[in-house]
């Protein structure tokens, strides 16, 4: 008989590929990743019936450039950086290997067809939820696939019809009012912000000089 060695992340990939998980998916650009974004993705990996969350890393929009958006790779590293010792959060890079500009709908749909056995939803702050509307195909999300809320200060009129949906699911999660703008001027003004950032995430910054001009 052919015993074969199998590394341990071999079988994590093989894990995640194969095994029924539900799967949280929440968007962002992280740039750059916050302890507000950590709080959050770790309530809704504990308190939400989620068994992984997936940080997707928003890639450039090739016609929005954006002078204080920092490339892909170094934003996917400090996510990375940021979740390596939460063993139910990993960051994502699945959007950066689609045409852009892409859809949250075409997202949804590739990720399925590369992960059949998942379950995904959308996690998203109550702010959004006010303009799903809004969003391409947002009736074909709603139908295939539910989605998480955390509480968000809005001055948007709520959409108690989107609400009350049964795919809508409100999470008592911490209201944090923590901004990556706010973050970024900060650092540019020369102060000092460590508190609002995982510490590896502001030693890679600090180390790159990053936002600094």
């Amino acid at each position: 008989m052919l015993f074969v060695k199998i590394s341990k992340t071999k079988k994590l990939r093989l894990r995640t590929k194969y095994y029924k998980m539900k799967i949280g998916l929440y968007f962002g650009t992280y740039n750059p990743i916050h302890v507000g974004h950590l709080i959050i993705a770790n309530h809704m990996a504990e308190f939400a019936d989620l068994d992984q969350i997936w940080m997707v890393v928003t890639p450039h929009n090739p016609l929005k450039k954006k002078a204080t958006l920092l490339d892909d790779h170094h934003r996917l590293q400090m996510v990375y950086l940021a979740t390596e010792d939460y063993p139910k959060i990993k960051p994502s890079d699945i959007e950066f290997k689609l045409p852009q500009p892409n859809y949250t709908v075409i997202t949804l749909a590739h990720l399925q067809e590369k992960y059949p056995t998942h379950e995904f939803s959308l996690i998203m702050g109550e702010d959004n939820l006010k303009t799903l509307h809004k969003w391409k195909n947002y009736e074909v999300i709603l139908e295939n696939h539910d989605i998480y809320v955390y509480p968000r200060i809005s001055d948007e009129p709520e959409n108690t019809e989107l609400k009350s949906h049964p795919k809508i699911h409100v999470i008592d999660a911490p209201i944090v009012e923590i901004s990556s703008t706010f973050i970024r001027n900060s650092i540019k003004e020369g102060k000092n912000i460590q508190p609002l950032l995982p510490p590896k995430v502001w030693e890679y910054i600090d180390h790159n000089n990053f936002y600094k001009k």
